[in-house]
């Protein structure tokens, strides 16, 4: 350790579809968090690591803030909370098109008074006379946040600028993690989320919400990886329709996950989907802690 080296947790929070998993694949430049149009998609914390200069930034993705009575959303909403009591700091990611509603309901969930950044995401889609008016607003409680800073995805915010502003704030510590390592997390949860990714983007309606993927095993081999999931759903009506006519939807969602996870590997991947119902899973906690969804 040098005594430049700084490290430190960052959570990233929101409400839901607010740009979290987006933005942090865009600042690894890594494809790692899954990324749907539909809210809640992320339900679990996911670690990615950042270096800059001589700081190691771990983000913490975290599920959106929100409330909701089925047992999966407070595990949810719990995994967010969790994550924002143990960083060292917070990303509060407010889109420029919400009311500040969102921000004060997070200002009374950070009981712990863990130092926060604001960053005002999709500032692509408003005219800059739009974006002066929120940071306007914003001002009100400027003795609440450490930093407030513009980001677009779409329009390529300079990385480099919100690591600098992230680092001068984090403490003087050795690294955490080998500065190689992308993420933390087991390769097979990776390919988990890819393939929930897949079935938000090739279903629609409630089957998202409803569905679940276990990675079965995973063969290593020299030029192939063969990966064999089951997809869990709550209904048999919810299997046939990810199965769909003749398999054809199936296919659909494993020939995108397929793709998406030779991107991330470097490497061709043999990936075999089954479907099975779990009779109302998302209501009952021993089968969500199966699942890997431990209160």
């Amino acid at each position: 350790m040098t005594d430049k080296e700084r490290a430190g947790f960052v959570a990233v929070v929101g409400r839901p579809n607010a740009g979290k998993s987006s933005l942090l694949n865009f600042f690894i430049g890594e494809k790692i968090a899954m990324v749907s149009s539909k809210a809640n998609a992320t339900r679990k914390r996911l670690n990615m690591i950042a270096m800059h200069k001589d700081c190691q930034i771990v983000f913490v993705d975290t599920p959106g803030i929100h409330e909701s009575e089925r047992l999966i959303n407070k595990f949810m909403l719990e995994e967010a909370l969790k994550a924002m009591g143990d960083c060292d700091l917070i990303l509060f990611l407010s889109p420029v098109t919400d009311s500040l509603k969102n921000y004060e309901k997070f200002l009374k969930l950070n009981r712990k008074n863990i130092p926060h950044i604001v960053l005002i995401t999709k500032v692509d889609e408003v005219k800059n006379e739009f974006l002066l008016k929120k940071i306007k607003e914003f001002q009100k409680y400027q003795d609440k946040f450490l930093e407030l800073i513009p980001v677009s995805v779409k329009k390529g915010t300079k990385s480099s600028m919100v690591f600098e502003t992230i680092c001068a704030y984090l403490p003087i510590h050795p690294y955490y993690f080998d500065p190689q390592i992308l993420t933390t997390d087991k390769m097979k949860d990776i390919y988990k989320e890819l393939i929930r990714e897949s079935i938000f983007e090739k279903t629609s309606k409630e089957i998202p919400y409803f569905s679940d993927v276990v990675i079965e095993r995973v063969e290593e081999l020299p030029d192939i990886e063969k990966i064999y999931a089951r997809i869990i759903v709550e209904k048999k009506s919810q299997k046939g329709i990810i199965i769909g006519k003749d398999g054809e939807n199936l296919r659909r969602i494993g020939h995108n996950a397929r793709k998406s996870i030779e991107r991330l590997a470097g490497k061709k991947i043999f990936l075999k989907l089954f479907v099975v119902v779990k009779h109302g899973w998302t209501k009952d906690k021993k089968s969500l802690g199966e699942l890997g969804y431990n209160f």
